[in-house]
Formats: C-alpha cells, sequence, structure tokens
C-alpha cells in the first residue's frame, strides 16, 4: 500500500527528466525580441536585445524558477537613430533603469511540453505581474530550450510616448532561451 504523497512524488520526478537542479542561460544561443507596429499600423518595428543573462532551477517535481536580466541598452533594431530614441527616457530610459528583468516565480510544467509561467516583470523601474504560457523546444541532459511569445502593454511600465499616434496596440516579445546545466 502506498500514500498519495509518495504516488505523486514518484509521478513528478520524471516529469522533469532528470533535469534537476541548477541551469545556467547560454546568452550565444539565446534570442530576445521585440516587434512593435508603427507608422499606424503599417509597419512592424523589430529588434533584438543583444546583451541578456539568466538562471534557473528546475526542481525535483518538475516546476521551476529563474530569472532574466536584460542590458535595456542593448536595444538593437539595425536603425542607430532609432535605438537612440528607444533608449531614452520616452521609452527604456536605459541610463536610468539600464535592465530590465523577468523574475519567474513560478513555472509549472504541462503533459505536452508546454509550461505556464508566472512572474514579474521590471522595466523602467516599474514591476507588474506577467504570465504566459511557454513551451520546451528541445531538452537534452545537459541543455534546455525553452521558447514563448508575449504581448506586453508598454504603458503598463511607463512608456506611452506617441507622436501623432504613429504606435499601435502592444509589443510582442519573443524568447528563446537556451540554459546549460551547472555543473556541481
Amino acid at each position: 500500500m502506498t500514500d498519495a504523497s509518495s504516488d505523486s512524488a514518484r509521478t513528478a520526478a520524471p516529469r522533469a527528466g532528470g533535469r534537476a537542479g541548477s541551469w545556467q542561460l547560454d546568452p550565444a544561443r539565446s534570442v530576445i525580441a521585440i516587434r512593435h507596429k508603427t507608422m499606424w499600423g503599417l509597419v512592424n518595428v523589430k529588434g533584438t536585445f543583444t546583451e541578456v543573462s539568466g538562471q534557473g532551477e528546475i526542481l525535483a517535481d518538475g516546476s521551476a524558477h529563474g530569472g532574466l536580466s536584460i542590458s535595456a541598452a542593448s536595444v538593437d533594431t539595425g536603425n542607430a537613430r532609432r535605438d537612440t530614441h528607444l533608449r531614452s527616457a520616452d521609452f527604456f530610459d536605459a541610463d536610468r533603469n539600464p535592465s530590465i528583468v523577468f523574475t519567474a516565480l513560478r513555472v509549472t510544467p504541462g503533459a505536452d511540453g508546454t509550461a505556464e509561467v508566472n512572474g514579474d516583470l521590471t522595466a523602467r523601474g516599474l514591476t507588474r505581474p506577467l504570465a504566459f504560457s511557454a513551451r520546451v523546444t528541445e531538452a537534452a541532459t545537459g541543455g534546455v530550450t525553452v521558447a514563448a511569445e508575449v504581448v506586453i502593454d508598454r504603458g503598463r511600465y511607463a512608456m506611452t510616448w506617441n507622436k501623432l499616434g504613429m504606435i499601435t496596440g502592444p509589443a510582442t516579445v519573443t524568447v528563446t532561451a537556451c540554459f546549460t546545466r551547472e555543473q556541481p
């Protein structure tokens, strides 16, 4: 005879797939990209952040927590003038708020390679809760890649600059985060 808690522990541990432990973001293989409609919805501005770091921990039950830190000044849209404007107080205010930080408080795995992510996003010194779905796109003994597309209302982070109403709708952030296992 077994009790429910020991059954639960036995079935949860395999969900972590032997991946329980500490993980470090591999910035060379990770991409944080943004896109936002401008010119009254006619043009998508796209860019990436070139400096990102992070870490995470997968627990024995398969759940996880961790964080990503992005250098706000590392935004690169391929247009130097636009990048300077995005770094300014009109948008990221990178001089006063050098980092955009997402703290994953709880990542709960699903049965189909997805996960529900709940945490806090801090940008421009403002912290707001953020929840989204992610999916594991690659899982191996030494590495895990997680991908997500997150829609963000920039107004919640005091990024309200919008000359002549040119910028429409929310921003979309696409995350491909590759983590490698930390060696004990």
